[in-house]
């Protein structure tokens, strides 16, 4: 081990121990909190006599009660959003915002959600109501469809909404050539190399391979180009590029198609169920609403640990892959030491952490089996 390679801090690790702690417990209480809220809608029945207010128009009734469901919870759970987003990552110093910005983001955020989740919602709805007997398939068709167009259109319409991406300056030209040779190495086109002012907001860094097709791009986080080497860099875009060898965006996308099937399919029996106990008047009912939220939540909880084992999975085959690419195994080890120290990271979380919560192996395995290929790596003849 060369003296300037990075070390895991120990200090650093036992404060991202305490901060993953506090913050699974916020998670715990809004999770658990926002389970209670909609039981209680469910329980209480209110949803049927919010959309009689609207009276007549099905679409309007559906309006009303979505909007009174979620603003109730928009206050109930701010006090939340601010511990988890603003209040603890200051406390731990990984956060640069002023609650000026915050608060702004939280408003962007939420326009966003209401953009596109009350024409989705009133999609769905239509769809219900005129194929009840397999709205449920159809439905997953047009999730399909619109994952698909989310994917392409995000880098150019929706992520510019939080974060200003301009091309490397000149300053990093050579950091940005040496990236678009990987990329063609991987035989991945991409539309050029982009930065984004993450340290607006934080201290962590990041970066991604963002879009598909035509709006494929680099971005890093300037926090990543002013803290990792170009070598470092290098291996996280190749990991990234490993996603896109692998198909996982659509591929992604499939699986995410196939898990909504499942879950409209238990949706539909659970309103059917719903229908003939005489709570709801049909499967459209707007005020099945709070049922089919529920419903959703309790079917994402069940399945998540699935769902982020078979993220763990795809997310070693890109480690591998951008190992091989790269030929670099040292500088991804690396590249994760720093990630772990600058992003306040569990080195090597809980196991039961890991199944529950873990979407990526955690970053001291992935550093140990990095550094397993460095000492392989030197075996090989000619090393």
């Amino acid at each position: 081990m060369t003296p300037d390679r990075p070390r895991l801090d120990v200090e650093r690790q036992a404060q991202a121990g305490a901060y993953a702690r506090l913050q699974r417990r916020v998670g715990f209480a809004q999770t658990g909190l926002g389970l209670l809220y909609l039981l209680a809608w469910v329980v209480s029945g209110v949803a049927g006599r919010v959309a009689a207010v609207a009276g007549g128009s099905w679409a309007a009734e559906l309006a009303l009660v979505a909007v009174c469901l979620g603003l109730p919870w928009l206050l109930i759970s701010l006090p939340i959003d601010y511990e988890s987003g603003f209040r603890l990552p200051h406390r731990f110093g990984q956060s640069t915002q002023s609650r000026r910005d915050w608060l702004l983001d939280l408003v962007k955020g939420l326009i966003l959600a209401a953009c596109l989740g009350l024409p989705l919602l009133l999609g769905l709805y239509a769809v219900m109501r005129t194929w009840p007997q397999a709205w449920w398939g159809i439905a997953t068709v047009g999730f399909l469809a619109f994952s698909v167009l989310l994917s392409m259109v995000a880098p150019i319409l929706l992520m510019p909404i939080f974060n200003r991406f301009v091309p490397l300056s000149a300053e990093h030209a050579d950091l940005a050539d040496r990236l678009m040779r990987l990329s063609a190495a991987a035989r991945r086109r991409v539309r050029g190399v982009y930065t984004f002012d993450l340290s607006r907001r934080t201290k962590s860094a990041n970066a991604a391979l963002v879009g598909w097709g035509r709006t494929r791009r680099i971005v890093l986080g300037d926090t990543l180009i002013s803290e990792f080497t170009a070598d470092e860099i290098e291996t996280v875009l190749a990991h990234e590029l490993g996603h896109h060898v692998h198909h996982d965006i659509p591929i992604g996308v499939l699986a995410g198609a196939a898990l909504m099937l499942a879950e409209l399919w238990a949706a539909n029996a659970v309103l059917g169920w719903a229908v003939n106990a005489g709570r709801l008047a049909a499967l459209a009912d707007p005020a099945g609403l709070p049922i089919l939220l529920l419903t959703f939540a309790v079917l994402g909880l069940l399945t998540a640990p699935l769902q982020n084992a078979w993220s763990r999975r795809r997310e070693r085959q890109a480690d591998r892959y951008a190992v091989d690419l790269t030929r670099r195994p040292q500088a991804f080890a690396d590249a994760m030491t720093r990630l772990a120290n600058q992003n306040l990271a569990e080195a090597d979380p809980p196991r039961w952490v890991v199944v529950l919560f873990g979407t990526h192996p955690p970053l001291g395995e992935r550093i140990r089996v990095a550094e397993a290929g460095m000492a392989a790596q030197r075996q090989e003849p000619g090393c």
